[in-house]
């Protein structure tokens, strides 16, 4: 894959540059559940007695539920209905994300605690459910030993979910903050197209699938290259402040 670099900012070259606010995606991002929701998505297609392999999945990385459910019929060859089939999906996935280890990605809890540590407001912004991001806090985020996300965005919470940018601009509307001026941090194609046309400029760290450099997406290959002063560097080159 390929990845952008930038100068690290040095205490001699003034105080640093901030971004108004970053925007963590969860799912392969700020934590490792894409293998959970692999075994999940098999354990329904077995159910169904359909074939679900690694290739499937990665159509679906990064991608809403209904559009997962939708494709899983499609590969099924079967006429099953949509409901039952994403309330299904939605219960193994919570039973595992609750009784299974989830774990923290590559410097994702120390990428969180220094832009606290450096007064930068955060979102979670996610395309699972509400009851998955709930799930999530009680198995990892509760580590933190306190609150740090400004406020958090579910995928059923908002009309159009990612690849809209609908969920992050809401994110930055409810910190208060332009969307041109926060960093979005992703791991898919989906993710990172709704970061885009939000306005903000994206960090992509692919988990599953590569991603390509483009105007306003930027890619590194792991949240263990980047600090708060790195991402507000890259920001104010994306979109200038005025004086």
């Amino acid at each position: 894959m390929s990845a952008t670099t930038a100068p690290a900012y040095s205490p001699d070259s003034g105080p640093p540059c901030l971004p108004a606010a970053v925007l963590f995606d969860m799912d392969g991002l700020l934590v490792e559940t894409e293998e959970l929701w692999y075994r999940a998505e098999r354990t329904l297609m077995t159910e169904i007695g359909a074939q679900w392999g690694p290739e499937h999945q990665e159509v679906l990385v990064g991608g809403p539920l209904e559009f997962a459910v939708a494709y899983m019929i499609e590969v099924s060859g079967g006429d099953h209905d949509h409901e039952v089939m994403l309330n299904k999906l939605m219960v193994e996935m919570e039973r595992l994300l609750r009784t299974e280890p989830v774990h923290w990605r590559p410097g994702a809890q120390a990428l969180v605690s220094a832009c606290e540590a450096r007064g930068v407001p955060m979102a979670l912004v996610s395309a699972s459910w509400r009851s998955l991001i709930s799930a999530v806090h009680d198995s990892v985020l509760h580590e933190l030993g306190h609150e740090v996300f400004v406020t958090t965005v579910a995928g059923d919470e908002v009309e159009r979910t990612k690849p809209f940018p609908d969920p992050y601009l809401l994110a930055a509307e409810r910190i208060g903050v332009r969307p041109e001026h926060c960093v979005v941090l992703e791991d898919s194609h989906t993710g990172s197209k709704a970061g885009v046309a939000s306005g903000a400029l994206v960090v992509a760290v692919p988990s599953y699938v590569e991603i390509q450099p483009a105007p306003g997406l930027r890619v590194v290959t792991s949240l263990e290259e980047l600090t708060p002063e790195l991402l507000g560097l890259w920001s104010y080159e994306w979109s200038p402040r005025g004086d």
